[in-house]
């Protein structure tokens, strides 16, 4: 079975798409995709589909969607089916063998086929750990496979109750993390210049992320653009401010007071400024990003 989370909801067995259009169904599998291979109780399933409280005949109904489910996967796998089954070809796959059905709740046994989602950890883990072993090369190739598995906004187009809420925010938080190690790390390689336009594009989608504004601070200064990097503070205070009421954290004060020292330097230098060790991004890390804004 192919899963695909991180942005349309996609659920293929055998290349034979399993998702159904119509809403309740779909956003029941898709809280099974969210803990695929492991057991969903009925209360989580309820719960979801039903967050103000579930109806009368609230069991009935998510019965049905499961057989609805069901039918969906057999089908998939009648065109799956070998010209010649071999024995016991259709015991093992079966629709009720594929979403099965548990003591207290139900399993979405996936094969050990793709998981987008889990593909994306495998490859943020290794591109952490090359961090932390200070290979800067290798961590760029690896967080930036992981960005790369991102499609769009995480179930996008199913409607998410409290648990797939929770999941999307988890699986934001997870990509604003692995955005701003790629970042740290292309930076650490020198790559400043490279940056500053996709950095432009990033803070303004996240405008209020703290980790992402340094990094483009650090970029600009290292560029010589002083002026530049002292508008991207202004405008993260302006939107902190308007958003909660907080002003940028000491760390970033003390980069707007390192860019202003530099800015006002009689003799200014023409390339790559000389940046506070503190700011390094290849020295030191910022706050992890899903922790901001």
């Amino acid at each position: 079975m192919d899963v695909r989370i991180l942005g349309g909801l996609s659920v293929r067995e055998h290349g034979v798409s399993i998702t159904p259009t119509a809403a309740a169904p779909r956003q029941l599998l898709a809280l099974l995709t969210a803990s695929a291979d492991q057991v969903v109780p009925v209360t989580v399933l309820t719960e979801e589909l039903w967050p103000s409280g579930a109806p009368r005949g609230a069991r009935t109904e998510l019965q049905a969607h499961i057989a609805e489910l069901r039918t969906l996967i057999a089908g998939a796998l009648r065109g799956a089916a070998p010209a010649e089954p071999g024995p016991g070809w259709s015991d093992r796959r079966t629709a009720d063998a594929i979403l099965v059905s548990q003591p207290g709740g139900y399993r979405l046994d996936t094969g050990g086929g793709t998981n987008d989602v889990r593909q994306f950890e495998r490859a943020a883990g290794a591109g952490y750990r090359a961090m932390e072993a200070g290979d800067l090369a290798r961590a760029a190739l690896r967080l930036g496979e992981a960005l790369a598995l991102w499609r769009g906004e995480p179930y996008a187009g199913v409607a998410a109750g409290p648990r797939l809420r929770r999941e999307v925010e988890r699986l934001e938080t997870s990509r604003l993390s692995v955005l701003d190690q790629w970042v740290e790390a292309q930076l650490g390689l020198g790559r400043h210049a490279e940056l500053v336009s996709e950095l432009s594009g990033l803070v303004a989608r996240y405008r209020t992320n703290e980790p992402l504004h340094a990094h483009y601070m650090v970029a600009l200064l290292r560029c010589g653009q002083h002026d530049e990097a002292l508008t991207v503070y202004e405008r993260l205070r302006l939107a902190l401010k308007g958003e909660s009421g907080m002003e940028p954290s000491a760390r970033l004060r003390r980069l707007q007071r390192s860019v202003l020292a530099l800015r006002n330097t009689e003799v200014r230098p023409l390339y790559a400024p000389r940046i506070p060790a503190q700011f390094s991004p290849a020295r030191a890390r910022l706050v992890p990003a899903g922790s901001v804004g």
